[in-house]
């Protein structure tokens, strides 16, 4: 199981990468971190710098073919960088097409927002982005973890750091049974 993890250069809350990642490691898969720039991406703890991370794959460099599922992290500076960068925003639309597994928590979704790939589906995220999910044709609910598979694949979404353990354990769940399908 080969996992992308697509960040911004900064702005990551650090926790919603370095949770999922180690739970793709413990499960013996293969996390990567893809970017929109190579070197190092930046992570905070909300609102202070934490850690840095090596970037492992530029995101105009790598193709959706390459993984079995995609984690989008939070941050509110993460996301809204990255749905301003067209290859970050193509990336994250081909997972859909392909039918391949989508992970967001937090406020990942305005990501998700931006590939337009949220109408008729049901997700959840930070409260703040119930109105932007609602205006792109999604269903916004206020659920630990949601697990949604009406549609081209499946898409679990979580709202917050609390939600980490039941976010981890069904998106792995989730990528194992479509990296073995």
């Amino acid at each position: 199981m080969k996992v992308a993890f697509l960040v911004a250069p900064e702005g990551i809350e650090q926790v919603e990468l370095t949770d999922p990642w180690q739970a793709v490691k413990n499960a013996g898969g293969t996390p990567r971190l893809v970017s929109t720039e190579p070197g190092s991406v930046q992570a905070f703890h909300h609102l202070d710098k934490a850690d840095t991370f090596p970037v492992d794959d530029v995101v105009d460099q790598v193709s959706v073919q390459e993984y079995d599922g995609l984690v989008l992290p939070g941050g509110v500076a993460n996301p809204d960088a990255l749905r301003m960068h067209e290859g970050a925003v193509s990336f994250v639309k081909s997972f859909f097409e392909a039918g391949k597994p989508v992970a967001a928590i937090c406020h990942a979704p305005w990501t998700l927002v931006e590939a337009d790939v949220v109408r008729g589906r049901t997700l959840t995220s930070w409260p703040s982005l119930r109105t932007d999910v609602r205006n792109a044709g999604g269903t916004w609910v206020d659920e630990q973890v949601k697990v949604c598979t009406g549609g081209p694949n499946t898409l679990i979404t979580s709202r917050k750091p609390g939600d980490l353990p039941a976010f981890c354990s069904a998106f792995v769940k989730e990528f194992r049974t479509t990296a073995h399908a």
